[in-house]
């Protein structure tokens, strides 16, 4: 008889980076792993839980450094878990939203191979909340939305100009190169004094956050050099930011604090 394991696949949503984060269920997942394949957003510190001998690769991708395309991540995925048993596959935030993750659902399963999800914290709902920004906050905001900034097409989703037509908060992932197409839309909709927060490596020790205007949000990044990977919120509730940087931006820039509106 054949020992074999059984091939599978677990796909693992690893939280928005600070490893507290990550759920109970993902670290058992993760110690139970033959091997792991992860992705660039996930954070050193969430790799430091995968077991020294379980052997790990990076198939990161991001923009205009891809190191794997996704079709040769799905092959990579079914050809492992056929080779060495269970394979943890480790997304950064919640595999489902912008992550591509049910596409390597969908593939590994036409393939016979079973599929697990552990789903994980969105960065668009954890990193404004580790600040205190409210998506949501009663007589001031009804809903969010969550979209991505930047499309297949390297271009700017069209959804970002409905949001902005909306009065619900904006949370924009993978947008920072098009803050100032952002911007000029908040202008041109007569919504220049709107408060903008962008936050980089939120939750994580080298968090740097910054806040702003449309018609300063972008020598804002400039100044506090803010990059990839960052999460862009936008609407009233920035008020509400504790952390010094988005405070001490928003009274620079002559934006009220919540209690001051």
């Amino acid at each position: 008889m054949s020992d074999k394991k059984q091939g599978s696949i677990t796909l693992v949503g690893a939280g928005p980076g600070d490893p507290e984060l990550i759920t109970l269920k993902a670290m058992r997942v993760i110690q139970s792993a033959d091997v792991v394949l992860y992705d660039a957003l996930v954070s050193e510190e969430v790799l430091k839980l995968i077991p020294e001998n379980v052997p790990a690769w990076s198939v990161g991708k991001r923009a205009g450094a891809h190191s794997f395309r996704q079709e040769e991540i799905n092959t990579l995925l079914v050809d492992f878990a056929n080779q060495y048993g269970h394979v943890v596959r480790l997304k950064g935030g919640d595999p489902f939203i912008f992550g591509r993750g049910h596409e390597e659902v969908e593939y590994a399963i036409s393939k016979g191979i079973e599929v697990n999800v552990v789903p994980g914290i969105s960065s668009a709902l954890a990193v404004p909340a580790s600040v205190t920004i409210p998506l949501t906050r009663r007589n001031v905001s009804e809903s969010f939305w969550v979209v991505t900034g930047t499309t297949k097409t390297r271009t700017l989703s069209e959804d970002v100009k409905l949001a902005i037509q909306s009065t619900a908060t904006i949370v924009i992932l993978m947008g920072i190169n098009k803050i100032q197409e952002i911007a000029d839309l908040l202008l041109a909709e007569g919504k220049g004094e709107i408060p903008i927060a962008v936050i980089q490596n939120g939750t994580l020790p080298n968090q740097k956050a910054v806040a702003g205007f449309a018609s300063t949000i972008v020598n804002d990044i400039a100044k506090a050099e803010i990059g990839s990977p960052a999460i862009i919120v936008i609407g009233e509730v920035v008020r509400f930011a504790s952390i010094p940087e988005i405070k001490d931006s928003l009274i620079n820039n002559g934006i009220s604090l919540a209690g001051q509106m």
